[in-house]
């Protein structure tokens, strides 16, 4: 498997921060632009002027936003991809730490795996949300703060070194699929665990409505098998193609519709577990939340596979 050149590199991480409908005609121009830049200068060594033609483009985040009419307003052009780099870690690496540090020290406190489970799925929304409004403030503050071209003058200028050293390929295969195939398994078994938790001075109850079991379940459990065979299948293509994107919104609407319809008739957590945790009137506020939330992942899960998969056609 050959790797791919910084042009074709570089191409694909503008491209695929744009919509997917300026995304041929994008890639074209660039290659075009490169390359013609290239051979106008006529230097011996064609692959140290490629490097330098495409570190004066200037990093692919702020291209893309140019060429996507996006106006980064909140926080300005010259922060944003130190922002945007900046979330992305703290989502893909700090979150995931910190919620499996709570989830072990909360199972080893009270010895409840299911409350331990309860409280690392809360701790997703609160520190999840921590992450991103706090940088957010401060970088609001800084892009308007008198200090801003200090920091900017202290900031990493962005290179072509920076280009992911990944071949296009593998980034779209092996290593993104573990952390969605581990997420839907883990949604396996704790549906299929049943799990149960013991509230402070009370007798152990179930989290879920029992009568899930006699159907409502199964089209949960086969919509989150279906997930992890199709992410499986990504493995072994190397790639996202067209024909995997579709499969996948039908494995994630098998498991939303379902879901959705159980939270609509306020029948996914048993009457038991809600008087445990005093939710009283917040029945509404707990099915409304946790419906918006399967719809959001949902949604976003879909077009990302979509995108990715259109993303990959245009670097094949």
């Amino acid at each position: 498997m050959s790797t791919p050149s910084l042009t074709e590199r570089y191409v694909h991480e503008v491209v695929r921060r744009i919509p997917a409908d300026q995304r041929t005609d994008v890639a074209d121009e660039l290659r075009a632009t490169i390359t013609d830049t290239v051979e106008a200068r006529e230097d011996a060594d064609p692959d140290a002027v490629e490097r330098e033609v495409i570190n004066e483009m200037g990093d692919p985040i702020r291209l893309a936003a140019r060429y996507a009419d996006r106006p980064l307003s909140l926080i300005g052009p010259d922060l944003y991809p130190v922002y945007i780099r900046l979330i992305t870690m703290l989502l893909t690496i700090v979150l995931p730490i910190v919620v499996a540090v709570l989830i072990v020290t909360e199972a080893i406190e009270t010895e409840d795996i299911g409350k331990a489970i309860g409280a690392g799925i809360g701790s997703i929304l609160t520190v999840g949300g921590q992450m991103i409004a706090w940088p957010t403030v401060i970088f609001a503050l800084i892009d308007r703060s008198r200090d801003r071209d200090r920091v900017l003058a202290d900031a990493k200028t962005w290179t072509v070194d920076n280009l992911p050293d990944r071949n296009l390929e593998k980034r779209n295969g092996f290593g993104d699929a573990i952390p969605a195939i581990a997420y839907n398994a883990f949604l396996i078994v704790a549906l299929l665990w049943n799990f149960s938790w013991v509230p402070d001075g009370g007798d152990r109850v179930h989290v879920l409505d029992q009568s899930l079991w006699t159907f409502w379940l199964w089209p949960i459990v086969a919509g989150l098998a279906a997930i992890i065979l199709i992410e499986i299948a990504r493995i072994a293509k190397g790639r996202w193609t067209m024909q995997l994107a579709c499969w996948h919104a039908a494995a994630q609407l098998l498991f939303a519709a379902p879901t959705l319809w159980i939270l609509s008739q306020h029948r996914f957590f048993s009457d038991e577990f809600l008087t445990a945790i005093k939710s009283g009137s917040n029945v509404d506020l707990l099915y409304n939340a946790v419906a918006i939330g399967v719809v959001l992942v949902t949604a976003y899960e879909i077009i990302k596979r979509f995108r990715d998969a259109d993303a990959a056609r245009i670097s094949a």
